[in-house]
């Protein structure tokens, strides 16, 4: 059930996305992979009708990486609506910025360990 319905299409592309990661996930999946934070993450995981960049079923949370093509208006407007469908199956969604990932790391573990039970 940690797919929620997505189609075998999703599950190709999700194969492809994560050939071609970005530098941000590159940098987030070298902090998240191997249960180094007590719990496992999934990169480009197939959700419902959407491809989310990390998954942890555990904790139901999701974590996205925006790049600029986040900000503009329409995708905002998209992102937000992305992430009201997600909530309907009791998941929660996070997001950082590339900038964040690239300059304060730490600080991005920290939140995302915030989400964690220790």
């Amino acid at each position: 059930m940690m797919h929620y319905g997505a189609s075998p299409l999703l599950f190709e592309r999700a194969r492809q996305l994560r050939d071609n990661e970005t530098r941000a996930e590159k940098l987030l999946w070298a902090r998240l992979s191997n249960k180094q934070l007590g719990v496992k993450f999934r990169r480009q995981h197939p959700l419902h009708r959407f491809i989310v960049d990390f998954y942890c079923h555990e904790l139901k949370l999701v974590i996205e990486v925006d790049g600029g093509i986040h900000f503009s208006e329409e995708n905002q407007e998209y992102d937000q609506m992305r992430t009201e469908l997600i909530a309907e199956f009791e998941i929660k969604v996070i997001r950082f910025r590339n900038e964040e990932i690239y300059y304060e790391i730490e600080n991005v573990i920290d939140l995302i360990n915030k989400f964690i039970p220790h």
